[in-house]
């Protein structure tokens, strides 16, 4: 073996032991914003105001590992100039970081609502939070491991399946405004509510986000077909009790 061809063999190694520390960055950033999705929930569900709080401090480390990400997509640019197929792989990471960051973002909100919740007398409606929440769960879940299996099918059907995370949440916003219009002492709780449920809704959204960035990783396109949505809240008027 030549020196020249050595020496192509250690660059390629070298460039693809960065893809995988930067995909390996990312499952990280995904598994961190899954348990604290997790841990939000629960501290909501035990009105547990010290666990919510950890919820919140937490979410400093998915930061930081998406600031990681984004420095290691600068390097891989400016260093390795990728093309093609490469060049999709490292964008996609950037994008796919942001949304989990995002993700993690909505699972501290929604530890930061629960915190003034439990200031609250207790809502007979919370119990509604951990199905929306174990969908959304759900739908990340789906949407990493197809990222690491490039898995388009399984993509697209956690894309398809935002409709369904829609629809519950429309229900639930719907069930919140009757309770509010029932006794006005349920607004505040209620209001509360009603932003973790758009919170749960939101990392839906994300994941579908993903999906479409994991499409296009392997397609070099984008979903052709427009994604239906099942949230109907912003046509709903406030005084119908449905």
């Amino acid at each position: 073996m030549n020196v020249t061809h050595q020496t192509h063999d250690h660059i390629v190694k070298s460039y693809d032991d960065e893809l995988k520390r930067l995909t390996g960055e990312l499952q990280r950033m995904g598994q961190l914003a899954l348990a604290q999705l997790e841990a939000a929930v629960d501290a909501v569900m035990a009105r547990d105001s010290h666990a919510a709080s950890k919820v919140v401090h937490d979410d400093a480390t998915i930061d930081a590992l998406e600031h990681e990400v984004s420095h290691d997509v600068v390097r891989l640019l400016a260093l390795r100039q990728p093309m093609a197929r490469d060049l999709r792989e490292i964008l996609a990471a950037l994008r796919i970081a942001t949304d989990i960051e995002r993700i993690g973002d909505y699972a501290a909100n929604v530890a930061k609502r629960s915190i003034v919740l439990n200031q609250s007398a207790p809502v007979q409606l919370v119990a509604a939070l951990p199905r929306l929440a174990r969908l959304a769960q759900s739908l990340v879940e789906d949407v990493l491991d197809a990222y690491r299996n490039y898995d388009t099918n399984k993509a697209l059907d956690a894309w398809a399946r935002d409709e369904e995370l829609d629809e519950q949440y429309t229900g639930l916003f719907r069930e919140l405004l009757t309770y509010m219009m029932e006794d006005p002492r349920n607004i505040t709780p209620c209001t509360h509510l009603l932003f973790m449920a758009k919170n749960l809704e939101r990392i839906g959204d994300h994941a579908t986000n993903i999906a479409e960035n994991v499409y296009f990783l392997v397609h070099g396109a984008q979903i052709t077909q427009a994604r239906r949505k099942g949230d109907t809240t912003s046509i709903l008027p406030l005084d119908d009790p449905r």
